[in-house]
């Protein structure tokens, strides 16, 4: 239904910046909840953010208030501003589709790596 490719991971010091982007095969317009979600080693995948057609968002409580979800239906792009990061942060980051309200019509990204060391 969707394919998913996520971009901007990379290694980055706490306090520092990144956005990441998640660029679907299709239009999102319609889609009805994008979102990211990460998974450090040893640990279960967690919900970072979601952000749905209508454009409300939530975030989850780890993340504070320092990531930002935001989309670009003209690009078929979700993006994630993560400012300021912290060494918790660290993991592979995962674009998520969720075509309707039913969990199970979830598709994913490969993820990208973020790595939030000095």
């Amino acid at each position: 239904q969707v394919q998913l490719v996520e971009s901007g991971g990379g290694l980055v010091q706490p306090g520092g910046s990144l956005r990441l982007s998640c660029t679907a095969s299709r239009s999102i317009f319609n889609i009805y909840r994008m979102g990211w979600y990460r998974q450090a080693p040893g640990k279960e995948r967690e919900w970072v953010a979601v952000i749905f057609a209508a454009g409300g968002t939530n975030s989850g409580d780890a993340v504070k208030g320092r990531f930002t979800i935001s989309r670009d239906n003209a690009k078929n792009t979700v993006y994630l501003q993560m400012n300021p990061l912290k060494p918790e942060d660290t993991g592979v980051y995962y674009c998520n589709a969720r075509l309707t309200w039913n969990a199970g019509d979830d598709y994913w990204g490969q993820g990208t790596q973020v790595t939030v060391s000095s």
